[in-house]
């Protein structure tokens, strides 16, 4: 079972961030994968941002995760890719003038298939993992949120799929995350709303775990983005 807020099909996550698209617990393929996020809190987030605003992102990355799996590839790591065909761009930098951002991250190699395949195939149940970085009246958090989704439709193979192994990370535990997080006072844009709880064939578990103090964050930032929080 896997915790969301989620009002009029938006998943709000444990920050800043809206997630538009997928579903949680939607089986995807096709040629990428697409993540669709709302950076303005449906407007009520001032898009771009001032650099003396006491509510702004200061990042936001995104990996595909798999404990059942041992896997964590980067989709996005806040840096510019080498190819198009790696990972792709620093989320906050896609479309400059709109308040949503398109990520269009082409499956690598080791995805390629249809259906689950067999217990050694990488295909299967994943999470996108967002991690956030932001400043939520005036105090600077960290968050971590995992979106369950399932790789089963169908990935064709193709010359623009790069090697898994270029994209994997460590993977930490949740017992490392846990041990240094903690609870946002709320949900940034949303009040009086209940969390809804949904399950299926994905990755499951509490969806979200958050640290505060940015000093802290920035010097964990890279172990962090090798998390993967979420028990099968």
């Amino acid at each position: 079972m896997v915790n969301f807020t989620v009002v009029n099909g938006q998943v709000y996550t444990p920050g800043l961030a809206i997630v538009d698209a997928p579903q949680p617990n939607t089986p995807l393929g096709g040629d990428n994968l697409q993540v669709a996020i709302d950076v303005s809190g449906n407007g009520q987030l001032p898009w771009p941002s001032q650099s003396d605003s006491s509510t702004k992102f200061h990042s936001i990355t995104l990996f595909l995760t798999s404990e059942s799996k041992s896997h964590n590839f980067t989709i996005s790591n806040g840096t510019k890719p080498a190819s198009n065909s790696s990972y792709a761009y620093p989320v906050l930098d896609l479309e400059p003038s709109s308040t949503v951002k398109h990520v269009n991250w082409i499956w690598p190699e080791c995805l390629v298939g249809d259906g689950s395949d067999s217990k050694d195939s990488a295909r299967g149940a994943y999470n996108i993992s967002m991690h956030q970085a932001f400043r939520w009246n005036d105090t600077d958090y960290y968050t971590v949120f995992d979106l369950p989704i399932s790789v089963t439709n169908s990935i064709s193979k193709s010359d623009d799929r790069v090697d898994c192994d270029l994209l994997e990370n460590k993977l930490l535990t949740a017992a490392e995350i846990e041990e240094s997080s903690d609870t946002l006072p709320g949900q940034p844009w949303v009040e009086g709303v209940s969390t809804t709880s949904s399950s299926g064939p994905a990755e499951t578990g509490t969806g979200n775990h958050c640290h505060a103090g940015l000093k802290r964050i920035m010097g964990a930032v890279f172990a962090v983005t090798a998390v993967l929080n979420l028990l099968v």
